[in-house]
């Protein structure tokens, strides 16, 4: 029986569609719900969107599709049309149980996942100052499908919601209080990762799990996370995602009277602050070369590694601040597109936080090896691979299971 056929049967008992849209990217993973179990039957991604276009899916573990498309011609709404025609010819007889989504910011007032409307679209169209680069585009689909299947459920799933554990101290500004009390305080993001990371531990490191874990997500966008027992107890991320460490292209945490200086001397406009501060800045913008590790450490140029460098300064004085908050280090983790990929950036952060009791095992570390750190490290270090879709998936399954 061929894969596709496998997938047609197995697909029976009813489906959850994960969509995980970012800047450029829509990430999906189809999961069978049969007997309670998520099993996943396809996953894949439509990447380079506006720009060059690659369609990429995978089932059974073997790559089913790999489609190069003529540039420019998907943007969000139509690599989604894109991708349900694509289920529809792999599926015959396709019925989505429910659409789960990943939505960058949820405010002050989102915590829980919660079913689409049109009325919860316009709250969340009102946070995207809070995430330009992010929420506009992950509320693309869900505005698709409230059209195109009005009777599925879908249900969004929040990156800040992970990080309400936070106490009151790590998520407050010294502001004065009528802001805090209008939301303004720290949010944190990537909580989709951080807490499929907290879900993977303990099969891997009990002490970790039940102990202070610093995760480390380096992708394009970049931030580090406090664990106390699985839970969020501090994040470099705050009030937006331009915070914390440096990126592809945002600048992460910077003096805000860097900003005033633009503004006042330099006659920038808040646009052109925006397109600074989120596209202009971070490894692109000390580099000059790219926003991307691989064309930074396969570089000649001396702005490729004076951005390399930056970018693991930055993430060890930040490593020590989430210790210092978590009032000591059992572990660290490593995930997302860098962080798992990345073998040079590895070895370079581990040296950095020998001072915490880090001990690199080299030979781990280059293999990519689950544990990267010496059976006698004092302080464990992992690799651990994310896992967004399914904790979306996941989290619709148990919404669902409540209505």
């Amino acid at each position: 029986m061929s894969a596709a056929a496998t997938a047609r049967h197995a697909l029976a008992d009813g489906t959850i569609l994960s969509l995980n849209a970012g800047s450029s990217s829509l990430k999906f993973a189809l999961y069978r719900t049969a007997g309670g179990a998520l099993t996943p039957t396809l996953r894949g991604q439509l990447e380079g969107l506006g720009v060059s276009p690659r369609f990429v899916a995978r089932a059974a573990g073997r790559v089913v599709a790999d489609e190069k498309l003529p540039p420019g011609t998907l943007d969000h709404q139509s690599a989604l049309d894109y991708l349900l025609a694509f289920l529809d010819r792999q599926f015959t007889g396709l019925t989505l149980t429910a659409v789960g989504h990943r939505v960058v910011h949820g405010g002050a007032e989102f915590m829980l996942p919660v079913r689409a409307d049109a009325a919860l679209v316009a709250a969340l169209d009102r946070l995207v100052p809070l995430a330009p680069l992010h929420q506009s585009h992950t509320l693309a689909p869900i505005r698709v499908l409230l059209e195109r299947l009005p009777d599925v459920p879908q249900v969004v799933c929040f990156d800040t919601a992970f990080h309400r554990t936070q106490p009151a101290v790590a998520r407050t500004f010294a502001l004065p209080r009528e802001l805090t009390a209008r939301g303004i305080v720290r949010y944190g993001f990537h909580g989709l990762s951080y807490e499929y990371i907290a879900q993977a531990l303990p099969a891997l490191d009990a002490r970790a799990a039940a102990g202070r874990t610093v995760v480390l997500h380096l992708g394009n966008g970049a931030s580090m996370c406090a664990l106390a027992a699985g839970r969020s107890a501090a994040t470099t991320m705050g009030f937006t995602t331009v915070d914390g460490l440096p990126m592809g292209t945002r600048c992460g945490a910077l003096d805000p009277g860097v900003l005033l200086y633009c503004m006042t001397e330099l006659r920038m406009d808040a646009a052109a602050v925006e397109r600074l501060i989120y596209q202009q800045s971070g490894l692109l913008g000390v580099s000059g070369v790219s926003s991307d590790m691989r064309t930074l450490e396969a570089s000649a140029d001396p702005h490729a590694r004076e951005a390399i460098e930056l970018f693991v300064y930055r993430i060890g004085c930040d490593l020590g601040a989430l210790a210092a908050a978590l009032g000591g280090l059992d572990a660290i983790v490593f995930t997302a597109g860098i962080g798992e990929h990345s073998v040079a950036l590895r070895e370079r952060v581990c040296r950095a936080a020998a001072w915490l009791g880090v001990e690199l095992d080299a030979e781990a570390n280059a293999r990519h090896g689950a544990r990267i750190s010496t059976a006698d490290s004092r302080t464990s270090a992992w690799v651990v691979p994310t896992d967004e879709e399914l904790m979306i998936a996941q989290h619709a399954q148990a919404y669902l299971a409540t209505r």
